[in-house]
């Protein structure tokens, strides 16, 4: 047994990280894969996967002298109540409940690195991450025996399911590696048969353009008419293809404070969320991670989730929403009246159709009132 790598290991695990493993700073095979999912467009608007790709094949061109990657993993999951009452409600993520994880983490991950350079050898180089590096953590934490790559593209532990963080400390510390992880998904396909958008092309494979969390979190402009059906209720992020994983049936809830729900985030009320104005939004997001998609992306969400709702008393939110300074609001609060349809929500669209000056809202808007005359409108504006 070694002695450093116990050393270290214990005090990650009063650091607060559930899962422990060393790999060695070889090159990676994933590397090849990883660029030929970029070049199949399957990244979609998200750039800054694009870049980089050479640094992804190998560690040591982040740090040159690596030896070890150390990598770590973090419990987040909360667990979702039931609504308590018959409101439109929304569902919300449960990695991004609480606090922002990517501030937690990094604090937790040098307070680790200095233990490691004080306690172990104050020589040391490295470098640490959580999320935001061109680093191909997926096949590190493997290689590490922290768990396989999912048909659904998690990261699976048999122990701790889907529902945690991945960080690394890469540097040149030489410690013994851990034993690989191998594959247990087996012939299920929960994963892939539950998603509604048909994000999952083949096992193993996500195109991310067809995600709801992507479609919720990363795109910025507005979510592609044929799949804003299949986004339901979900205003931020998506856990389905975890939720009906087999492995996460006996997941723990994290003990960790800083991941606990936010009230009013755990089911969101639609109504009361799609009034949000920029002060309530900042205040209710400050150190969360859910503000990435800014105000307008939220509110966007919210208005797909209430035309999803079929509830009449989603018109009147949605009616006011028509007169949003953000163009993106004003546009997917169209379609969601046009999705409710009715007398009141159709007045208001041709009200706004005579003010708006906006192409896209004003597009958005002749399809919603399309709806009306026959049947429904389909992805295209033509009445079907």
């Amino acid at each position: 047994m070694d002695k450093a790598k116990e050393k270290i290991r214990a005090k990650a695990r009063e650091l607060g990280f559930a899962l422990f493993g060393v790999t060695p700073a070889d090159p990676l095979q994933g590397a090849q894969f990883y660029a030929r999912w970029v070049a199949l467009g399957y990244a979609g608007a998200m750039d800054y996967l694009k870049r980089n790709i050479d640094k992804r094949a190998d560690v040591r061109a982040l740090v040159p002298a690596a030896r070890s990657v150390l990598c770590l993993g973090m419990d987040y999951w909360q667990p979702t109540p039931e609504a308590v009452d018959d409101r439109p409600r929304g569902r919300f993520a449960a990695y991004a409940r609480g606090d922002d994880y990517h501030e937690v983490i990094k604090g937790r991950l040098f307070a680790l690195w200095d233990f490691m350079r004080e306690e172990i050898d104050s020589d040391l180089q490295g470098r640490v991450y959580v999320d935001t590096a061109p680093v191909l953590e997926r096949e590190l934490a493997q290689r590490a025996g922290l768990g396989w790559w999912g048909k659904n593209t998690c990261l699976i532990n048999k122990r701790r399911g889907s529902h945690f963080f991945l960080a690394e400390i890469v540097s040149t510390l030489v410690l013994p590696p851990d034993e690989p992880a191998t594959d247990h998904c087996g012939t299920c396909t929960r994963c892939m048969d539950a998603c509604p958008t048909d994000a999952f092309p083949e096992p193993y494979v996500l195109d991310a353009q067809r995600c709801i969390s992507y479609l919720t979190i990363e795109l910025k402009g507005s979510i592609p008419r044929a799949l804003r059906k299949g986004m339901g209720d979900w205003v931020y992020g998506c856990d389905i293809c975890q939720d009906v994983c087999p492995w996460n049936r006996r997941v723990a809830q994290s003990s960790e404070p800083a991941y606990r729900s936010r009230p009013g985030v755990e089911r969101p009320d639609l109504i009361e969320w799609m009034g949000l104005d920029g002060e309530a939004f900042n205040n209710m997001f400050r150190r969360s991670p859910a503000k990435r998609p800014k105000r307008r992306g939220v509110l966007r969400n919210v208005a797909v989730a209430l035309g999803n709702s079929g509830d009449a008393r989603a018109v009147p939110p949605l009616i006011d929403a028509l007169q949003d300074e953000e163009a993106l609001v004003r546009g997917h609060a169209a379609w969601g009246l046009g999705q409710l349809g009715g007398e009141a929500a159709h007045a208001a669209l041709r009200a706004r159709l005579a003010a708006e000056e906006d192409v896209e809202v004003r597009a958005e808007i002749e399809r919603a009132l399309s709806a009306d005359h026959g049947g429904r409108a389909t992805d295209d504006g033509e009445v079907s």
